[in-house]
């Protein structure tokens, strides 16, 4: 089969949407289907093609979450989609990118797979800084609405996103299939020992040092300053324990977190690490004791898992959409403020390696039903109802 993948991000971006579009492509390629993968640039040039990949150029919107807004009236992209002729078109996103999905899947009359990964009530205010929000997201209900129509198959990620798709008034059906992870480059076999070694000789990781990390788009949704006022208020309690923060990602709130952890008094425990290639991610896991987030807008909770899948314990701000993965003290932990942050802490640092093996091992359990090959025949399922139902 072939198959045309239209997504606003892509590695070397690094979020969810990258790393499910990713992880889609590679699998179908595994499985010998032919692969056209559509993707604005995240640097200036022109449209290329390169191992399969089509970079759309366009602008960069810096006020607008760092969006690429890519020109969907272009001739040249739709010329070369068509020259590849997939037999289905699946849309990742949507606006510009997603837009020229629909210009194509018109054009060439061809059934369209929409997955909604991103639910944009949660992101309005890039648009409104607070002015007419409550009408933006009235708009974006409206607009989920019919993009649900206009699917050939459409796919939520969750229980939570199909929820909320019902909430909106879409009676679609709605395929929900959790984005598949390739789990065994998380495995310690892979991690450079060497590398980790000197890293933490750099950071002064030391064996009695208690490391937590937090990885995601330094942005407001991600609630990364709820996380760092628990670390403090931990710190505050504990400051005998040698401790350690490291944030891997990068966004527009970085600077306010840099002033955050001044007024916290915590400059000196916490590391940003930047924004890494999405094959360099699982090495950070490895440095750590904790994973932990407070987000709470997750429509799956890849990075959770990702972490379970390297054998680390997790610590989670509670969110309805985690508690088919993270079952409180079986996979991993809830906390709801700071005060439950530094209770649950202390709950894993007190328990025996028996304990922690048995949480470990049962987390494994749990995200080996969002395996790769698992997410793959969902999908070629879908696929195929799609062409079967268009024609």
């Amino acid at each position: 089969m072939r198959i045309a993948i239209f997504t606003d991000a892509y590695p070397p971006f690094v979020n969810g949407v990258s790393t499910s579009s990713f992880n889609l492509a590679n699998c179908l390629k595994a499985n010998g289907h032919e692969v056209l993968v559509v993707a604005p640039r995240f640097t200036d040039g022109k449209l290329e093609l390169i191992d399969n990949v089509l970079y759309v150029p366009g602008f960069y919107l810096k006020n607008l979450y760092g969006y690429r807004m890519t020109n969907i009236f272009a001739y040249k992209p739709l010329k070369i989609i068509k020259k590849f002729m997939p037999e289905v078109i699946h849309n990742q996103t949507d606006f510009t990118i997603g837009f020229l999905a629909r210009r194509c899947a018109k054009k060439l009359k061809l059934p369209i797979v929409y997955t909604y990964h991103t639910s944009y009530e949660d992101y309005t205010y890039y648009v409104t800084r607070g002015l007419m929000d409550r009408f933006a997201k009235r708009f974006v209900r409206l607009y989920s609405k019919d993009l649900a129509k206009r699917m050939t198959e459409f796919i939520t990620p969750s229980v939570k996103t199909k929820e909320y798709m019902r909430s909106v008034g879409s009676d679609a059906y709605i395929n929900i299939i959790p984005t598949g992870i390739d789990f065994s480059i998380f495995k310690k076999e892979q991690i450079d020992q060497v590398k980790m070694a000197e890293f933490k000789k750099e950071h002064r990781i030391y064996p009695n040092t208690k490391v937590f990390l937090l990885v995601g788009r330094l942005a407001r949704e991600k609630s990364m300053d709820v996380s760092l006022k628990c670390f403090a208020m931990y710190h505050q309690k504990y400051p005998e324990v040698d401790k350690k923060m490291l944030i891997l990602g990068d966004g527009p709130d970085k600077g306010e977190l840099k002033l955050l952890i001044e007024d916290l008094n915590i400059r000196h425990l916490v590391t940003f690490l930047g924004q890494v290639n999405s094959l360099e991610v699982p090495f950070y896991y490895h440095l750590v004791d904790i994973y932990t987030s407070a987000s709470i807008t997750e429509t799956q909770g890849l990075t959770f898992m990702e972490a379970m899948a390297a054998g680390k314990i997790v610590l989670a701000r509670f969110d309805s959409n985690l508690t088919g993965t993270i079952i409180n003290g079986k996979t991993g932990f809830f906390f709801t403020d700071e005060s439950s942050f530094v209770t649950q802490v202390e709950k894993i640092f007190t328990m025996t390696d028996e304990q922690k093996e048995e949480i470990i091992n049962e987390a494994y359990r749990t995200v080996d039903t969002y395996s790769i090959d698992k997410f793959y025949k969902n999908i070629l399922r879908v696929y195929k109802r799609a062409i079967r139902n268009f024609w």
